[in-house]
């Protein structure tokens, strides 16, 4: 066995808005949270290959480098970020969404900001907008060797479903 990864769910009729409310609110002055959109590609790019080396785990939960399509912000492929006061981007995370399901594609913090709630935050925050939305499922997974992520899915509400093992041959 050479990784452990998970997937999780959120179902909006168990999530509990108060505590999501709460984790929003927590990001702090200074930080503010938004949806991204295609004016913000550039920053999205730096900050994805400043943290390209930060995930953990195996080819189940690898993360490729975002080009500028899988960068861009749609209806379907929703992006919501973190900002300082300056505009630096701090944390972004991307969502896909079919229909009333959205499964988080990547979540990340720059280095620098991490251990301050704000990717907890940031998540909590896109769930919420989604949930207005009209999105009543939430999906999201990693690697089972990123204690942050589980901690933050766990605060969240998420409830861990699924369970892998990344398996090598040994010669």
């Amino acid at each position: 066995m050479t990784a452990r990864s998970f997937g999780a769910r959120l179902d909006v009729s168990d999530a509990d808005a108060d505590r999501l409310s709460a984790l929003v609110s927590t990001v702090g002055a200074g930080v503010a949270l938004r949806s991204l959109a295609e004016g913000d590609v550039d920053a999205v790019l730096r900050l994805d290959a400043a943290t390209l080396g930060d995930y953990p785990g195996s080819l189940a939960t690898r993360h490729d480098p975002l080009d500028r399509e899988r960068a861009t912000p749609s209806r379907t492929r929703r992006a919501f970020g973190a900002l300082d006061a300056a505009g630096l981007l701090l944390a972004m995370t991307y969502v896909d969404v079919t229909g009333t399901t959205a499964e988080t594609d990547f979540t990340v913090v720059r280095s620098a900001h991490r251990g301050r709630g704000i990717g907890v935050a940031l998540k909590a925050f896109s769930v919420q907008v989604l949930a207005g939305e009209g999105v009543r499922r939430f999906r999201t997974g990693g690697s089972a060797d990123n204690p942050a992520i589980i901690g933050a899915n766990q605060r969240l509400g998420y409830v861990t479903d699924e369970e892998w093992v990344t398996l090598e041959l040994r010669a």
